[in-house]
């Protein structure tokens, strides 16, 4: 049985979503809730039981990376992530809009608690469906977040590897499955060599 991959985000489909997410209830906790996905690579699970304490130091500040335990993560895919500048904006955006919070969960519902997996994955689905954004899902921001890496990842003298490391994948075999062929990429390669 083939199954079908999310969609990979374009440019212009990121902009879109960041955009729309500006018009409607929420607008903080939504962006980082599309931030998590697209920046850091989250799964709905890890965005659900994000806690204040994996973002924050010492100090109460937030740190320069996310924090998850085993626990959070699929199997043992506990790791450090380093915050895209971006998300953290965001982070600390939503962090200062309320005090009170910041014992808790980073993605709440109206009634104070974690949102559930399957309200975040609801929220992507839905949000991409009122944009008319075909083939997305819950996966698409992270799928995008690891083409990209792996993309850009020798630009800064990382591997392929270091890419497995941030998106938790038990096996480097499965963060090969998300990258595609690039058959202009190769002939720029080989004549690279």
């Amino acid at each position: 049985m083939v199954r079908k991959q999310a969609k990979v985000l374009s440019k212009t489909e990121v902009t879109q979503v960041l955009d729309h997410i500006k018009n409607y209830r929420y607008p903080k906790r939504n962006k980082v809730i599309f931030l998590l996905s697209l920046k850091a690579g989250l799964r709905a699970q890890e965005i659900s039981l994000l806690t204040w304490s994996m973002l924050t130091d010492a100090s109460g500040q937030i740190n320069d990376f996310i924090q998850l335990p085993d626990k959070l993560s699929k199997g043992k895919s506990g790791r450090t992530i380093p915050l895209n500048t971006d998300l953290k904006k965001a982070l600390i955006d939503l962090y200062q809009s309320n005090p009170s919070a910041r014992e808790n969960y980073v993605i709440v519902g109206e009634r104070g608690s974690n949102m559930l997996p399957c309200n975040i994955s609801h929220w992507f689905c839905s949000t991409f469906k009122k944009l008319g954004l075909k083939g997305c899902s819950s996966h698409s921001g992270r799928r995008t977040f690891v083409i990209n890496a792996a993309k850009r990842i020798i630009e800064v003298g990382g591997s392929l590897r270091d890419v497995q490391q941030l998106t938790g994948h038990a096996s480097l075999h499965t963060t090969q499955h998300y990258v595609e062929e690039d058959a202009e990429a190769k002939q720029k390669v080989v004549q690279l060599i």
